[in-house]
């Protein structure tokens, strides 16, 4: 039997996790890079074929990059390669007990990536899953935004699309032009996994119940809200519905709970699994990842794990 293909879109960085001392450890980051890479832990070569989209530049850290996504069993042949061009990069520093985030992304290779539309067509086509975020959208210029939102409507009819939302309001031209965008995304969507935090703060969503609502009504086939502790609101098409969330007592990094979530969520659904049995997945995984230091947990050459 063939594989099936999932297909993820996306931005990978480097990463600085700041230490004591001014010591910084460098590691691999992005939010679809996480999911997949979890998607690829949670499913098997023989039933899946995972596939990686980005582009990045021809210096070392870029060739890091594409080795450490290769050696997770992730298809790497559709990362474009860009002359004089570099991987974004960003510094996590501690301040009173939180993550502080730093970003240098203006000029990451990875903005460049739906130039090539052809190739971008090439990457996705025949794909079973393709599956994108918010970030993959607002790191594009506007035309070439629109290029890629095209070539997702046209893949609609015979691929199954996956968008969790991932708001990043820093990332956009204006809220309006994101409330837009991630509502035209969401509505050629088969699946939308948004985090009820970013949508109450951008579409004013009063609850979890209504976030689900929201996207149900644009015709969505199933939405899952993601709520951090609180329970996790969800529609296949019919009147929300709720599950309870697990307490977690002993959180260390909740960094990469959402993608970790998501991977897992899709990797039992896809399979089969009834959606509640689904979420349940996607809770557990995510638990796993809150209780360890990164997104990657167990990740080999990848100190952050993230």
């Amino acid at each position: 039997m063939t594989a099936k293909r999932f297909v993820s879109c996306g931005e990978c960085m480097i990463e600085m996790a700041g230490g004591a001392d001014d010591r910084w450890k460098m590691g691999i980051a992005g939010d679809t890079l996480n999911t997949a890479w979890h998607f690829r832990n949670a499913t098997t070569a023989d039933d899946w074929h995972v596939r990686y989209v980005t582009a990045l530049g021809d210096d070392r850290y870029s060739e890091r990059i594409v080795k450490f996504i290769a050696d997770a069993g992730i298809d790497v042949s559709a990362i474009q390669r860009l002359l004089g061009k570099r991987p974004g990069l960003y510094l996590i520093d501690q301040e009173n007990g939180d993550r502080v985030f730093t970003y240098w992304r203006e000029n990451s290779a990875a903005r460049k990536m739906a130039d090539d539309m052809a190739s971008l067509a090439r990457a996705v086509r025949n794909s079973d899953v393709v599956y994108l975020s918010g970030i993959t959208l607002a790191i594009l210029g506007p035309d070439r935004r629109c290029a890629l939102v095209d070539l997702l409507r046209g893949l609609a009819e015979q691929t199954r699309i996956a968008f969790d939302p991932n708001i990043r309001p820093v990332l956009w031209e204006s809220p309006e032009i994101c409330a837009k965008v991630i509502t035209d995304v969401a509505a050629i969507s088969h699946i939308v996994l948004p985090s009820f935090d970013d949508e109450a703060k951008l579409f004013g969503d009063r609850s979890a119940e209504e976030t689900v609502t929201r996207y149900r009504d644009l015709g969505v086939a199933e939405v899952v809200v993601k709520n951090g502790k609180e329970a996790c609101w969800f529609s296949n098409g019919d009147k929300p519905q709720s599950i309870a969330t697990v307490p977690v007592t002993n959180v260390v990094d909740a960094t990469g709970a959402g993608d970790s979530f998501n991977a897992a969520f899709l990797a039992a659904r896809l399979d089969g699994a009834e959606i509640s049995d689904a979420i349940r997945a996607g809770q557990a995984l995510s638990a796993r990842v809150i209780q360890t230091h990164g997104a990657l947990f167990d990740a080999p050459g990848n100190p952050t794990g993230n």
